[in-house]
């Protein structure tokens, strides 16, 4: 598969891709036909990338809305593996999410942008909406530094079938990388994962770097550990 260039504008397509992450509610919706013009016209994605997108498109305009919605909610917001919060991917529960979380919020504050109230800054759809704001070169190398955890989300994806893959796969190329999955780690049964912590049980460790190892822009990938995605 072809790289992009380095030089490659795609801030208008990025823009595209944060909103087809997102709750695929009415208002979405409605700009769903402005989304595949503004693909198809800054060309930022190669040909079969975007015909993959345009399916999606269609399905999301031509489904039952509250299936729609309920639809991403079973997929995106019920296991770590397809989760759209980064960080679940870099820090899991641990304690390195809190400062990681304050320190990327005050990077997109220092570029003039700011969250809607309740919105997490490690939110997929509001990390590219920052990018989209970046230089192309800057932009690249920013998502470069994420593609490890899209390759797990997009082999996630792609074991569910989901269509959604196909914008997770467009970042990778994005990135200049090749959109090519990675294993899912193996994760707990749901009702296991919402279970409370014991009381004065200790603080987890998972997630967490190796000891010394410098925490650089937040997206840093977690020690190896058996099952858990490289």
């Amino acid at each position: 598969m072809p790289a992009f260039p380095k030089t490659v504008t795609a801030s208008r397509s990025l823009r595209v891709l944060a909103a087809l992450l997102s709750y695929p509610d009415a208002r979405l919706r409605g700009f769903l036909p402005e989304m595949r013009d503004i693909l198809q016209g800054e060309g930022a994605l190669i040909a079969a990338r975007r015909s993959e997108i345009d399916a999606l498109i269609d399905s999301l305009a031509s489904a039952d809305p509250l299936e729609a919605e309920a639809g991403y909610v079973e997929l995106f917001d019920r296991g770590r593996n397809t989760s759209l919060h980064l960080f679940e991917h870099v820090h899991g529960d641990s304690r390195e999410r809190g400062p990681a979380m304050i320190d990327l919020a005050q990077t997109y504050e220092k570029a003039g942008l700011y969250l809607a109230p309740g919105e997490l800054p490690d939110y997929l759809p509001a990390v590219l909406e920052f990018v989209s704001t970046q230089p192309p070169r800057e932009a690249r190398a920013f998502l470069g530094e994420m593609a490890h955890i899209f390759k797990a989300i997009f082999g996630a994806l792609q074991e569910r079938r989901s269509p959604y893959a196909s914008v997770v796969g467009a970042l990778l190329e994005l990135a200049g990388e090749r959109a090519q999955a990675a294993r899912p780690a193996l994760e707990p049964p749901l009702d296991e994962s919402w279970l409370e912590p014991q009381a004065f049980d200790g603080c987890s460790a998972k997630g967490q770097v190796r000891p010394g190892e410098a925490q650089a822009i937040h997206f840093v990938r977690r020690s190896a550990k058996p099952g858990a995605v490289a």
